[in-house]
């Protein structure tokens, strides 16, 4: 599929979502107030908030052969009260992925990617200055089911999310460091940093407006990837279940020349509050 045909059809999401949300009869005082609370958790990485966002990928220009690759991230965010002024924030990144190959003569590869899992340890309430933070272990699993959709190393290190909200603004900065410390020997060792700050503005209809970074840096190949993102999204209810609709694009400022061109996101988020 041509580029411009992609964005044509993601233009028209944006505007199926932006008809939605204008579409949306005004709820009772209650109701609106628990959809803005709602909405206000969803730009919160680390909010007391059981989701499962299903990121979909499509990555253009790999390699090449200008390859194609398909990666549905399965996120599940978990929150677990520790005691009055603690929460445990388990953040998971299952990918499925379906890649062509980047070079001539190449097989296309598909299946399960590595496993990246980071626990937030998270003060309850904010601090004096309004600032949420959370930090704790990142763990890498070599969960890939073929060779060129995984590392096939254990690895570990920090990771730590701070941020602010304030009249519908959400800004902050995520990050994690993993090395690796076991694994296949044949395989290079990893050292990769990664760095995603985002802007975020929700409106008073719960349409949010985003951007950000999710870059990278590999200490070993001394290469940085940095594919910047743009994203809408909406809250909505299908029936009973409150779900968010997102769509978003990315270029890639920076990269090596196995790196993608650009890529289209879709997101279906579930949200199960308490």
């Amino acid at each position: 599929m041509k580029r411009t045909e992609l964005l044509t059809a993601m233009l028209g999401c944006g505007l199926m979502l932006a008809t939605v949300a204008m579409a949306q009869e005004a709820a009772p005082t209650d109701e609106a107030a628990k959809a803005a609370e709602l909405a206000k958790k969803l730009s919160n990485p680390i909010a007391s908030l059981i989701s499962v966002p299903i990121q979909s990928n499509w990555d253009f220009g790999i390699g090449p052969e200008n390859a194609q690759r398909f990666t549905a991230n399965i996120q599940p965010v978990i929150p677990f009260s520790l005691n009055q002024d603690w929460n445990l924030v388990a953040r998971t990144i299952v990918p499925v992925v379906s890649a062509q190959s980047p070079f001539p003569g190449g097989e296309s590869q598909s299946g399960l990617g590595d496993v990246l899992q980071s626990f937030f340890f998270s003060p309850k309430a904010a601090t004096s200055g309004g600032w949420i933070w959370g930090a704790g272990p990142a763990l890498l699993y070599p969960t890939a089911t073929e060779d060129s959709l995984g590392a096939d190393k254990w690895a570990a290190g920090p990771t730590i999310v701070v941020l602010k909200q304030s009249h519908g603004w959400t800004y902050g900065l995520l990050g994690n460091h993993l090395w690796s410390y076991a694994g296949n020997a044949d395989r290079g060792d990893l050292s990769a940093t990664f760095v995603q700050p985002f802007v975020s503005f929700t409106t008073k209809k719960f349409m949010t407006f985003g951007l950000n970074t999710e870059s990278s840096y590999d200490w070993k190949g001394d290469q940085w990837t940095v594919p910047l993102n743009v994203s809408v999204s909406q809250l909505l209810k299908v029936g009973k279940q409150p779900i968010q609709l997102g769509l978003g694009y990315k270029y890639v400022a920076e990269g090596s020349d196995m790196a993608a061109d650009w890529g289209l996101r879709f997101v279906v988020t579930l949200l199960f509050p308490k």
